[in-house]
């Protein structure tokens, strides 16, 4: 993007574009070791056994979804999925939070980082990360491309966080619903975020910047972590939170492109991020060897996971949030793809927990049915995850990531199957939940059988496999695949009660019905026919 060239004195100031004056004091660009010992002498946070940084996220210990509001702007208006996603903040509004915010944080110690979001050159955006915690700047560090030293000089930012998590909005002043806020202006290039030590709203408000910018320059931004094979075949992985797709990206076979946020570009994959956000809960070190060893050393960043006295983790101790998290640079993976980039996919994998037992472990989709499940974006939340959920909740976000989408989902719904079509990629649906029954009375799927599945499709095994079709969602099912039992491959066989299975099915098949009816008016036929129950 085009960015107006200030003075190189100007340009040379830490601050420059922020808005705000002066700090009390002013830390620019400080590496990993020193944000850690400064985050350690002001408090902030203590070190694990290992030399991971152990930090506290107080109230919100998630996204505030509900407290993200765009921008009302002329230039931008016309374009944005405004709703419960893109809620509408007045621009005199904007203009008053962000005044109040800017002489907060001049009378702060201020850590600031400048970072790229986009490994492609032709494509990235220059980040200023400016922020009164050391550890949030330590997380920026670790989440964004850290350019070269050569490049901060004059670096000039195309875009502006100020990250002010103490300060508290005043909704009778500033428009919004509560001392939080996280207010984006895409006209003025700037984000404002208070009221919420989470971090992952400064990850995620950068995504949704390349979510509006890419697009209109045939570049498809996609929540997905990406890898590649042996023969540069690059698999795109698709999925919500709790679905596995940070972990089954991160395999020793495949060296990993990037965790979490992608750009699909005429010349391939570029990573957007130079770290990973793994969550953390349950972490085994036997399934999952890198993330375990990444989380266990000097320059991660551990949210709200809980160590003993002697720094010791418990990983499996949920007493301040399921959301445990874990932030590390990309080459705390041994076998990353340094470049953050690759080739054009091959394979798209869309994942899904299944808490109602009913998905099968592995389909294959047709190009409608695979934008049909990327517009619908499925998974399934279970009790105990998350407050007051007691039974299976069905859970739709489009695009796999609704929340950071500032355009109509069917935009990128339309640039991914014309990018499938174009390629030839083939797409899979991958149940990585529940099998002979829901939560409750099925098992979960082992990860082992996941693995063999997913290894089946990237190298070609299943393409040319034997399939039959489901008599409900019209999903192509393989009869057989090299070490899965053939009990487990069609849903319906791997439940005694197949009465209760049918059940199951249709209750999920309405769920589905019900969500698409919002997409209906905005896609082709083909699509329309994969309301599923007319797709047999």
């Amino acid at each position: 993007m085009t960015t107006v060239q200030a003075p190189q004195a100007l340009r040379a100031d830490p601050l420059y574009g922020s808005g705000v004056l002066a700090g009390r004091a002013v830390h620019a660009n400080l590496g990993a070791a020193a944000l850690t010992a400064l985050a350690i002498r002001r408090d902030e946070g203590r070190l694990s056994a290992d030399g991971a940084l152990l930090v506290q996220t107080g109230q919100h210990t998630g996204r505030s979804a509900q407290d993200k509001f765009v921008v009302d702007e002329p230039e931008t208006t016309a374009d944005i999925w405004w709703g419960s996603v893109n809620r509408k903040l007045a621009p005199e509004k904007f203009a008053g939070l962000k005044s109040r915010v800017q002489a907060y944080l001049q009378g702060q110690e201020l850590f600031v980082q400048d970072l790229y979001a986009g490994a492609d050159p032709a494509h990235r955006i220059r980040v200023r990360v400016v922020t009164t915690q050391a550890w949030s700047a330590l997380f920026a560090r670790n989440m964004f491309i850290r350019p070269e030293a050569a490049e901060l000089a004059g670096f000039t930012p195309d875009y502006v966080i100020l990250h002010a998590p103490q300060f508290q909005a005043d909704p009778a002043i500033d428009g919004v619903r509560t001392a939080t806020a996280i207010a984006l202006s895409f006209a003025q290039r700037q984000i404002v975020i208070c009221g919420t030590e989470y971090a992952g709203e400064i990850k995620k408000s950068i995504f949704t910047v390349m979510n509006w910018l890419l697009p209109p320059k045939g570049v498809l931004p996609m929540h997905c972590s990406a890898n590649i094979g042996a023969e540069d075949d690059v698999a795109l992985f698709f999925g919500l939170s709790g679905t596995g797709k940070t972990t089954l990206s991160s395999d020793p076979a495949r060296p990993l492109i990037g965790d979490d946020e992608h750009g699909w570009a005429p010349d391939g994959v570029f990573n957007f991020e130079g770290g990973c956000y793994a969550k953390v809960i349950n972490l085994s070190q036997r399934a999952e060897p890198e993330i375990w060893a990444a989380s266990h050393r000097f320059g991660a960043v551990l949210e709200n996971v809980v160590a003993d006295a002697h720094g010791r983790l418990d990983l499996a101790d949920d007493r301040l949030t399921e959301n445990t998290r874990s932030c590390y640079p990309v080459d705390f993976i041994p076998n990353c793809v340094p470049s953050g980039r690759g080739g054009i996919p091959k394979n798209v994998v869309m994942l899904a927990a299944d808490a109602f037992g009913v998905l099968p472990p592995i389909a294959r989709l047709t190009p409608a049915q695979a934008m049909y499940h990327f517009l619908s974006g499925y998974t399934a939340v279970v009790a105990g995850t998350e407050k007051g959920v007691t039974t299976p909740q069905a859970t739709f976000s489009a695009c796999f990531g609704s929340p950071f989408l500032p355009r109509r989902p069917e935009v990128y719904g339309r640039m991914l199957a014309d990018l499938m079509a174009q390629y030839g990629a083939e797409c899979w649906l991958v149940n990585t939940g529940w099998s002979g029954g829901g939560y409750g009375t099925g098992s979960r799927m082992p990860i082992r059988h996941t693995r063999a599945l997913l290894r089946a499709a990237l190298d070609g095994t299943l393409a040319h496999a034997h399939f039959h079709r489901d008599p409900f969602f019209g999903l192509l099912i393989p009869n057989s695949v090299p070490g899965v039992p053939a009990e487990v491959l069609d849903p319906r066989q791997a439940w005694a009660d197949k009465a209760a299975y049918d059940a199951a099915a249709c209750t999920l098949l309405a769920r589905f019905e019900k969500n698409f009816e919002s997409f209906a008016a905005h896609v082709d036929d083909e699509v329309k026919a994969i309301a599923l129950r007319a797709a047999v």
